[in-house]
């Protein structure tokens, strides 16, 4: 388990004082991180202000690049949150749907429900809404009207877009992750790193390098420098792998 403090003098007084819902939190906002299943869960108590920003930032990155499928935020621990704090989860979830991962929000206080439902967003974070979205046509319907009329709706609903694409890409993703596990004897995760770490490196789509994989799986060449870059990402792999038990 990976823990972040953030140092914040504002602390549960501040909310407070503003008018906020009180929310029982430590003095400290705190960060706290967990891996099970594929799923990195980030559990934040505290403030989201400009004061926290740039360690939200660094946590929700990190907790993007490190998760096989999604990120659960739980934000039932926090009692103030600005645009500066909505700014940066809707940067991590942007960051997310580039990796073909999705990121919502699972437990949430009132403060955010507030921020959320005012500004229009609560549908690009609700925990609920990313699953039907990936499998029902009239949920996506629905959700285009719900924040048609939203401000910033065009800019909403270029999100909207783009996290139905990341989904549409997934089981190509999760298809050749297997190929990978095959081929080379790798955990899940391990295959997952491999993918990864190659589409950093080519600068190349998650789910075209996917694609590629699978379409060499079916008879075609794997292009030369993406076997290269395969076979030198799983080099790396074990590399660590044997120093780490060393």
């Amino acid at each position: 388990m990976q823990q972040r403090r953030i140092p914040h003098s504002a602390g549960a007084a501040g909310a407070k004082a503003a008018g906020t819902p009180a929310v029982d939190m430590p003095y400290e906002p705190e960060i706290r991180t967990w891996s099970r299943d594929g799923t990195v869960t980030v559990v934040i108590r505290g403030e989201l202000d400009i004061a926290g920003e740039p360690v939200l930032k660094s946590a929700l990155e990190d907790a993007v690049n490190q998760c096989r499928d999604h990120v659960e935020l739980d934000l039932g621990g926090v009692g103030f949150c600005d645009c500066s704090g909505l700014n940066v989860l809707l940067a991590a979830r942007r960051h997310a749907a580039g990796q073909g991962k999705t990121l919502s929000v699972g437990a949430i206080g009132p403060a955010v429900t507030n921020l959320l439902i005012k500004t229009g967003t609560w549908p690009l974070l609700a925990g609920t809404w990313a699953a039907k979205d990936a499998r029902s046509g009239e949920t996506e319907d629905a959700l285009s009207d719900e924040i048609e009329d939203a401000p910033g709706a065009e800019d909403l609903l270029a999100e909207v877009a783009h996290l139905r694409r990341a989904m549409r890409t997934r089981p190509a993703i999760d298809q050749a992750t297997g190929v990978l596990m095959a081929t080379f004897s790798l955990t899940s995760e391990d295959a997952w790193a491999v993918l990864v770490t190659v589409s950093q490196n080519t600068n190349t789509k998650l789910h075209h390098i996917a694609e590629e994989v699978l379409a060499a799986v079916q008879g075609d060449s794997l292009p030369d420098g993406l076997q290269t870059q395969l076979a030198a990402a799983v080099g790396a792999l074990r590399a660590d792998e044997g120093s780490s038990s060393g």
